[in-house]
């Protein structure tokens, strides 16, 4: 998502919308007033992410101080540079001035996604280090002992935790624990150092070949680039979503459970306790 909105940085933002309809609004702060007003005006400085947040740097301007917008997807929030699958779901519209790209638009179906307008104080609250772990491009085997090496949680819903490494979703973190074989249910006390080092070599390893495919479209294909192509990670997905075909490794069904009321999917012959 980054990426695909590259092309807005040195623009400025002419206005702000935020349409109402008829379906479930996002949350959104501050105020629909105060975030319109204090967004119009702003330049586009850069385009960050922090764990799985999308973050748009805003100069200071006319005395005020920089500004940061945070949004959080989640499930099917797309941030999109092109016309959206429908109007109904459009949940912000930001106009930029002269230039190729015109809008950014933040569309979201089922309305779990957040927006949040922040200064600098307001982002780390929002995004630093109380509140996300260490990245997972860039996490180590150390950091993820530390956090979690004493958790009985079953390892899959841990590394869910954004707070204990940030960037990790469903789909991925089932391919990380394919690839070390490992059962998504052990608890994560009972890992053994060497197994943390090989969950972070992994996840690095992981997350970095998604983005490159930009992403998995899977389902109904919701999820799409800033431009409405559909990701292609999803082509290399050794379990997740295969419940009943077989293991791309050994033959054996892949299984599908449910684990802290999330689908997760394995190889019960190369996944072992």
């Amino acid at each position: 998502m980054c990426r695909g909105l590259a092309g807005i940085v040195g623009r400025r933002i002419v206005s702000a919308t935020l349409p109402r309809g008829r379906v479930r609004p996002v949350s959104v702060r501050p105020a629909a007033a105060a975030f319109v007003r204090r967004l119009a005006g702003r330049t586009i400085v850069g385009v960050h992410r922090r764990g799985k947040r999308v973050v748009i740097e805003m100069n200071a301007v006319n005395g005020r101080p920089r500004e940061w917008l945070v949004i959080e997807p989640r499930m099917t929030g797309l941030l999109l540079v092109v016309d959206p699958p429908t109007d109904d779901h459009v949940r912000l519209v930001v106009r930029l001035a002269d230039g190729p790209t015109r809008q950014v638009l933040f569309w979201d179906r089922r309305g779990l996604g957040t927006i949040r307008l922040v200064n600098d104080r307001g982002l780390e609250t929002a995004c630093g280090a109380a509140k996300l772990g260490p990245d997972g491009l860039a996490v180590t085997g150390d950091e993820l002992a530390m956090r979690l090496g004493r958790s009985r949680r079953a390892v899959k819903a841990a590394l869910l935790d954004q707070r204990a490494v940030a960037g990790i979703g469903n789909i991925y973190a089932a391919e990380i624990l394919f690839r070390v074989g490992i059962d998504p249910r052990l608890q994560c006390r009972r890992l053994r150092a060497e197994t943390w080092e090989r969950i972070a070599v992994e996840a690095r390893r992981v997350l970095a070949e998604a983005i490159r495919l930009e992403g998995s479209s899977i389902g109904d294909e919701t999820y799409r680039t800033a431009d409405a192509r559909p990701g292609r990670a999803q082509r290399r997905h050794r379990v997740y979503g295969r419940e009943g075909k077989p293991c791309r490794r050994c033959q054996t069904p892949v299984e599908r459970i449910v684990l802290a009321q999330r689908a997760t999917f394995f190889c019960p012959a190369c996944q072992t306790k």
